[in-house]
């Protein structure tokens, strides 16, 4: 009974009931580097600290205009959903990349980039 009670508060708060995996996000996210990484001339922005900045905010970096438009701030829900369906999210941004398939695998990235600084 109480497996059963706590299996339904699960359900009913949103929350998965799975803990991501920081270390599997991080070994996803060697596909990444290729693009974002720390270099002046990277087809993508660093993404060191991402968490909790805004969507198109690094100086040095030329965005697209979608993603400059973007009014949003990186948090895990934005992060998640792009990290499944970039165009999805971020209407016409040039990241590419299709997105996750398996919704686990962008919880790891974000539990990863939470600790990316």
């Amino acid at each position: 009974m109480r497996m059963l009670c706590w299996c339904a508060a699960m359900l009913l708060s949103g929350t998965p009931a799975f803990a991501a995996d920081a270390g599997h996000g991080k070994d996803l996210f060697t596909g990444c580097v290729a693009c974002h990484t720390e270099s002046p001339d990277a087809m993508g922005p660093s993404l060191k600290g991402v968490t909790g900045r805004k969507a198109g905010a690094l100086g040095d970096f030329r965005y697209s205009n979608a993603m400059k438009r973007a009014d949003m701030v990186w948090d895990d829900a934005n992060l998640r959903d792009y990290l499944r369906d970039p165009q999805a999210k971020v209407k016409g941004n040039h990241m590419p990349f299709s997105g996750f398939t398996d919704a686990r695998d962008a919880d790891d990235v974000v539990a990863y980039l939470r600790t990316y600084k």
